[in-house]
């Protein structure tokens, strides 16, 4: 046999050097995040660059990168000590199935059922918050935050868009395309089903749907009573993330979109902290439940014009444009967005917007921190 064919090609050694980095390790088909950063076990093998190349040149694009570029990440993922335990794909399933869903029922709105979460009540005296998430993730991370938030008498709703956590993921082109005008539309229908009345208090946080939060806000700021973000693109100088980037490529963003673990390390990678297995588990399950979330999330990323979002949610809320009280509550741990996008938007419109910086939260301060975070709502929505 020629020995080409048993010499591995350059690209298989790329694809090599992924899946097999320290931060993944493959149980069945697909990655699995160890729980503990104190369990200890032997470490998976490390490919280093070559001698050659200098330490001090920037790093060439790496299309795997939002699976290895936790450091923390890296130290957490340990091999099992009987890998048999761990089981195919569909015994992953039977033990997640039922995790995640605390709070939450589905309700149909139009032609889709939406997946959301409610704690409080109606009666509740301090009025009602909505919690808009961000892409890649679901309404769950704020689960912790709208539960302590209702106990201080607020009525609390955080819904998963369409296409993501467990609401509808409907085919593109069979009535609803994921573009921002309809998660516009169909997000006006729910808060009709679900009773909001207006004005209400917002909560967005994230990319891509995140952001759509924002240009709704824009487009009704008579339905807001006060608006709190927390770590979204604000600025045109915000960064893109490399998973968007990798499903805008055309081939290369289908075989991205179906990474099982694709939410979960997109979190990891934002902030200084590694998800628990528990947590872990219900990030990844609608992804290793069928194909649907990754390809409504390689829809809505293809159809999203990022820079024109991010220039009109800069414009929209500057002086003379916006009055209404808005709360920027930033965890200056976020790796995708540096504080400086925080504290720009702030300058753009010092008299509506407050900044409450929070230190020891990532991308995701409500799931790294939410104590901190119910604080500082708590403060800004008193009314």
């Amino acid at each position: 046999m020629p020995l080409s064919l048993l010499s591995p090609s350059p690209s298989t050694l790329c694809f090599l050097a992924s899946t097999s980095s320290p931060s993944a390790e493959f149980t069945g088909q697909f990655p699995r995040l160890w729980s503990s950063r104190s369990r200890t076990g032997p470490a998976l093998p490390v490919l280093t660059r070559a001698s050659s190349e200098k330490d001090d040149d920037k790093p060439a694009f790496n299309p795997f990168g939002f699976v290895t570029d936790n450091p923390s990440s890296r130290s957490a993922i340990q091999m099992p000590e009987s890998p048999a335990e761990d089981g195919n794909v569909g015994q992953m399933l039977y033990r997640t199935e039922d995790k995640g869903k605390e709070y939450g029922s589905y309700v149909k709105s139009g032609k889709f059922r939406w997946f959301v979460r409610e704690t409080g009540s109606p009666e509740s005296r301090r009025g009602t918050i909505v919690f808009l998430h961000g892409a890649p993730t679901q309404s769950y991370s704020y689960r912790l935050v709208m539960s302590q938030l209702s106990d201080a008498g607020f009525h609390c709703f955080a819904p998963d868009w369409i296409g993501f956590g467990f609401s509808d993921k409907p085919q593109a082109g069979y009535g609803f395309d994921y573009t921002e005008k309809e998660f516009h539309e169909e997000f006006e229908k729910l808060l009709e089903v679900l009773g909001v009345a207006s004005p209400f208090f917002l909560v967005v946080q994230g990319f891509l749907v995140g952001s759509y939060g924002l240009t709704w806000t824009l487009k009704n700021p008579s339905k807001i009573l006060k608006l709190a973000i927390l770590n979204t693109p604000l600025t045109v100088s915000s960064p893109i993330p490399g998973l968007f980037q990798q499903l805008r490529i055309p081939f290369f963003g289908e075989f991205t979109c179906q990474n099982a673990v694709m939410a979960e390390r997109f979190i990891e990678a934002g902030s200084a902290y590694v998800l628990k297995l528990e947590k872990a588990d219900v990030y990844r399950l609608p992804y290793l439940s069928s194909s649907g979330p990754g390809f409504a999330l390689l829809e809505a990323a293809k159809k999203a014009n990022f820079s024109e979002t991010a220039s009109q949610i800069s414009s929209g809320f500057a002086a003379g444009s916006w009055d209404k009280p808005i709360l920027v509550a930033w965890g200056i741990s976020d790796k995708y967005l540096p504080q400086s996008i925080a504290e720009e938007f702030q300058k753009a419109n010092p008299r509506s917007v407050k900044l409450k910086l929070i230190e020891g939260a990532g991308h995701m301060p409500q799931e790294d921190w939410p104590e901190k975070v119910v604080d500082a709502l708590r403060m800004f929505f008193q009314v």
